[in-house]
């Protein structure tokens, strides 16, 4: 019988601290490359590629702190005891604080390579710090906080090519990160209950359901009217969107996934090809002719 302790400060378990499975995230990054057409050229390619490279480094230092912070309390949960490094000691908290300064070291190096997309990655830490010690149990700010992390995201891309955000890419994001950071609250209220995060008490299910359904309603109409009035090329994708937004709920419902928005992506085939089909027909849509 093996009563050894796990080893610490191994690599998988630095692979865990970082989380690189959410970094499917960054993916929002790319939107301002698509529909502002800069797809077409290399450069604007790498930019945005690199951008997304930098907030995964964000993103993973936001980890790093959270589980530094929730360390306690990911004790005491069933599934996040096992599951966290820290909290399952698999790491030691010295060996994530040097982690979390090198990571902070890489952004600090890249401001003097792309200073305009560090001050939006900037806002993003210092807007993720307020909610892991302060916001996250405030109610309803702390769903906007989650899915501001999405809207700052696709401006991070838009300043990686220096072009605007437009108010339709604005709200349709926003609206659909409220979507998944409601369905998200909702699946964690239903399957480990209040204790599992604390926020979780002030809320119900049939509240977060209007939250996720009036979110899901602006997502597609916001997104469709963009399409109708300034890009009607993209009329193709409208179905792909309430298709991607049917089947998410779907899952939710019927398959009791939707925690992790993350997961749902990688490994739901039929989510997987309709987020891939809809890329694609934006891109041949927005393709100039001849």
């Amino acid at each position: 019988m093996n009563n050894a302790a796990p080893k610490k400060n191994n690599l998988i378990g630095l692979i865990k601290l970082i989380r690189p499975k959410q970094w499917v995230k960054n993916i929002f990054l790319f939107a301002p490359l698509v529909f502002s057409k800069e797809f077409l050229h290399l450069h604007s390619v790498y930019h945005v590629i690199f951008a997304a490279f930098l907030f995964c480094i964000a993103a993973s230092a936001v980890y790093i702190v959270n589980d530094l912070n929730d360390m306690e309390r990911d004790r005491a949960h069933p599934e996040k005891r096992k599951k966290r490094p820290l909290a399952s000691g698999e790491l030691t908290v010295q060996s994530a604080i040097i982690l979390l300064g090198f990571l902070y070291a890489a952004l600090i190096a890249a401001w003097f390579i792309t200073p305009h997309v560090i001050y939006v990655i900037a806002v993003y830490i210092i807007l993720n710090l307020l909610y892991s010690f302060k916001l996250k149990n405030e109610p309803v700010i702390e769903i906007f906080i989650v899915a501001f992390g999405f809207v700052l995201r696709v401006y991070a891309g838009a300043v990686a090519l220096n072009v605007p955000v437009s108010n339709w890419m604005f709200v349709t994001t926003l609206s659909l990160s409220l979507y998944l950071a409601s369905i998200k609250r909702r699946q964690e209220l239903i399957q480990n209950g209040s204790q599992s995060r604390g926020v979780l008490s002030h809320y119900s299910v049939t509240l977060i359901n209007r939250f996720a359904e009036m979110s899901a309603t602006t997502a597609i109409i916001f997104y469709s009217l963009y399409v109708m009035t300034v890009q009607s090329k993209l009329i193709i994708t409208i179905p792909f969107v309430m298709f991607g937004l049917f089947r998410y709920w779907f899952i939710v419902e019927t398959l009791k996934g939707g925690e992790s928005p993350t997961d749902v992506v990688i490994y739901d085939k039929q989510i997987l090809l309709t987020v891939l089909l809809w890329a694609g027909f934006c891109i041949w849509a927005l393709i100039p002719q001849g």
